[in-house]
């Protein structure tokens, strides 16, 4: 694991932790780091697939749900799954533009 990543405990993936400019790094060094994400990238989708699954358990719950405090909690909670899976995209959407940067 290379220094390059770090752990995102709210995500749930290594993301990237680049300590100088991306120019500034050997094409050896980006063709490394660019391989370690597309990596990391690859599983962005069974992350988001878990997050689906938290999501419909809770809305399940939901709609079970009588207590008022626990419904606004209930939506707390999938408010901050349907963020983190937004993320996740952006994430996952984002190495289209790093690659096609580096082979320019």
């Amino acid at each position: 694991m290379s220094t390059h990543f770090i752990y995102d405990e709210r995500l749930g993936i290594r993301l990237p932790h680049l300590e100088k400019e991306w120019d500034m790094y050997t094409k050896e060094e980006q063709a490394e780091i660019l391989l370690e994400w597309e990596t990391i990238r690859g599983k962005i989708p069974d992350r988001i697939i878990e997050l689906e699954q938290q999501i419909n358990e809770k809305q399940r719950q939901l709609g079970e749900e009588n207590d008022f405090a626990r419904s606004c909690m209930l939506n707390s909670e999938i408010a901050s799954l349907a963020s983190m899976i937004n993320d996740l995209w952006i994430w996952y959407r984002m190495n289209q533009t790093v690659t096609n940067r580096i082979h320019q």
